[in-house]
């Protein structure tokens, strides 16, 4: 028996055991019986559906300002650190007097003189009465100026002297008019005295203003151009907020330009996200939004769009409008410059019939759900209405609730919305 057993290679053999596997295969598949399929299936119920269109973002603050030096100097003071809110105007940090320009050391000179000068118009009635005393004054120069020019008119000017028959010593006048140069000279001296009157009431005039007056509109832009100079050499919060960032320590040498502190108002954290022009006429004031962030598990917050768009911008050939939600329930774990998972729900619909979507199938152009009846699949032509990620309101069609929805009918009728 083994001399006939040793006749074959062992080529053979492995080609004897290949067709053995084969044989066994094939008969334990004809002894078995044929098993039934298996359906998922989900009952038709009755629900509340929201429609959102889903974008992502970056969180930001309703204002932020980065805080730059405007001249050289050394840091001197510092008042503030990360974390501490600020008011608006706070000086947040300065640099030492002694490193600042000459210009900027006497601007702090040129601010107090100016402020003495605005207080004095503003406070002090001596200016008021000055110019009211300069009125009456130019208001005399005037009428007399304007007495001696009506004078002229029928002024004697020739005089002749001459003696009678009896020796006696004559003074003959003509009247008639004075002069042309005398006349002119009086025209001039009207004039000037008239535009010196005009220009005293002006002066007083302004001064009745009070604060709307022009000498303090003077005063107060001499104020402004000397606080300007002397605040190069501090960093000052432009609104109330929360410093966020902070580059400059007492000590360190500082150009302009160099980036000293960061403030943020958080007290409204904003997320502005791209939406297509496919789905922006459903996005409107208002509505909601959700919003996750990976960078906090297990949390949604709640939204509200307060700025849609009017403009799009092209990137890429796609054409995408800005939408801006404002976080209404934000805490301290959200910080600007996240990345905001944010959802708008353009449309929520109440106690409606609900179907999956992923039971949804396209046969033929229509739209088809299967239910199992007495066991057996039937197609069921559907027409949708509003749709969110799982399901769709049931707009028509003859499903009741109750039935049995099949989740993974046949795969040669298409995948979900006509998908293979």
């Amino acid at each position: 028996m083994r001399q006939f057993f040793s006749r074959f290679s062992r080529r053979t053999w492995i080609i004897i055991g290949v067709v053995a596997v084969i044989l066994l295969f094939v008969g334990i598949s004809f002894a078995r019986p044929n098993e039934e399929v298996t359906f998922q299936t989900l009952l038709a119920e009755r629900g509340d559906l929201a429609a959102y269109v889903g974008a992502t973002g970056s969180v930001r603050a309703k204002q932020t300002a980065t805080l730059t030096w405007q001249t050289n100097g050394i840091v001197g003071d510092v008042n503030a650190e990360i974390g501490e809110r600020v008011e608006q105007g706070t000086i947040i940090a300065n640099l030492d007097k002694a490193t600042l320009s000459q210009n900027i050391i006497l601007a702090e000179a040129d601010l107090f003189s100016a402020q003495k000068a605005l207080d004095e118009l503003l406070q002090s009635n001596t200016a008021l009465y000055e110019a009211e005393k300069a009125v009456d004054k130019a208001e005399e120069s005037y009428q007399k100026a304007y007495n001696w020019r009506i004078e002229l008119n029928g002024k004697i000017d020739i005089k002749e002297a001459y003696y009678d028959q009896f020796g006696n010593l004559k003074i003959k006048e003509y009247k008639g008019k004075a002069s042309e140069e005398t006349i002119a000279d009086a025209e001039r001296d009207l004039a000037l005295a008239e535009s010196k009157l005009e220009d005293a009431r002006r002066a007083y005039e302004r001064l009745l203003q009070g604060p709307d007056s022009d000498e303090v509109a003077s005063a107060r832009a001499r104020v402004a151009a000397a606080e300007a100079t002397l605040n190069l050499s501090k960093l000052i919060a432009p609104f109330n907020g929360t410093i966020t960032q902070a580059s400059s320590v007492i000590g360190d040498q500082v150009v302009p330009g160099k980036v000293g502190f960061r403030v943020d108002d958080l007290s409204s954290l904003l997320v502005d996200v791209q939406v297509s022009e496919v789905d922006i006429n459903r996005v409107a004031l208002g509505q909601t939004a959700t919003l996750s962030f990976d960078a906090i598990l297990g949390k949604v917050y709640n939204g509200e769009v307060v700025a849609v768009g009017q403009a799009g911008d092209t990137i890429q050939g796609v054409v995408s409008f800005t939408v801006t939600v404002e976080l209404t329930d934000a805490d301290e774990q959200v910080k600007p410059g996240m990345t905001a998972a944010v959802n708008v729900i353009v449309e929520e619909v109440k106690d409606t019939l609900l179907v999956p979507n992923r039971a949804v199938r396209l046969v033929d152009g229509d739209r088809v759900v299967y239910i199992l009846r007495d066991g057996v699949p039937t197609p069921i032509k559907i027409t949708l209405g509003a749709s969110s990620d799982t399901m769709s309101v049931l707009a028509s069609g003859d499903i009741k609730e109750g039935d049995e929805i099949i989740l993974n009918p046949p795969a040669f009728n298409g995948g979900p919305f006509g998908g293979g």
